[in-house]
């Protein structure tokens, strides 16, 4: 019997929690923060206030696509790249005690995966600043 390989714990990725907004009025406040848009999505980030009940420390984010994009499969599609853009690229770049939303948009159905990745990078950084 092999000994089960030791597992890797990246400290800058376990230090920050990173949730899915599920509830409608944290997207609904989020509509008030800073918006930066791209030709396949548009991202939202809204600090939370401080007597919020998450952590502020955690990381939230939430995925909008209409059915103006298309049909379920297509819906489907985009918010799984989204989810592995956010999943990638949040860890890093994500703002600790803010909510991110990520609106679809027709374009976006076609763009290439590393356009839509080097799109959030600059959107992130961007909102980071303003926030």
């Amino acid at each position: 019997m092999t000994n089960p390989q030791p597992q890797l714990i990246d400290n800058q990725n376990a230090a920050r929690d990173i949730e899915v907004i599920r509830k409608r009025p944290d997207f609904l406040a989020a509509n008030r923060g800073k918006r930066f848009v791209t030709p396949s999505f548009v991202l939202l980030a809204h600090k939370r206030r401080d007597d919020h009940p998450v952590a502020a420390d955690t990381v939230r984010y939430g995925i909008t696509v209409t059915k103006k994009i298309g049909n379920a499969v297509a819906r489907n599609r985009m918010k799984r790249r989204f989810r592995a853009l956010l999943a990638e690229l949040l860890p890093q770049y994500g703002i600790a005690g803010a909510d991110h939303i990520m609106i679809g948009r027709k374009e976006g159905q076609e763009r290439d995966f590393t356009m839509m990745k080097a799109d959030l990078e600059k959107a992130l950084k961007h909102l980071a600043k303003k926030l």
